[in-house]
């Protein structure tokens, strides 16, 4: 399971990421991460058995929890169907289909933005 974890890092000081490892007995897999003097985002992967202690542990943290369903997303009428998105998915969640246009497996994508940064058209987005 994906989630999206925001926070305030005037608020929030501790480890959040060990405390919730720790607490939960569960593993996190950090995706993404940006933290900065006003606001921090995390993008974690947890184990589908695990997730609902995890959010418990977080939220007690103060950090906003938000499950994570889509994966990226293609516009249609902006995709040109280039691949250049295709080479840089470190898990394959992107490719072409039967008549070389460009699809996802939603089911892959990790979330990481890798595709929608090398994206020339623009046309790749995280929900």
């Amino acid at each position: 399971m994906m989630l999206q974890l925001k926070f305030d890092p005037k608020t929030v000081k501790k480890p959040i990421i060990s405390l919730a490892t720790l607490e939960a007995s569960a593993l996190l897999n950090i995706i993404r991460a940006s933290v900065g003097p006003r606001e921090g985002e995390l993008v974690v992967e947890v184990e589908e058995g695990k997730a609902e202690k995890v959010v418990e542990v977080l939220k007690s943290y103060g950090v906003e929890v938000h499950s994570i369903k889509k994966a990226v997303e293609r516009d249609e009428e902006k995709c040109v169907h280039c691949g250049a998105c295709i080479s840089i998915c470190p898990v394959e969640a992107i490719g072409f289909d039967d008549e070389k246009r460009v699809v996802v497996n939603t089911t892959k994508c990790i979330h990481c933005g890798s595709c929608v940064n090398v994206c020339p058209m623009k046309a790749l987005a995280l929900p």
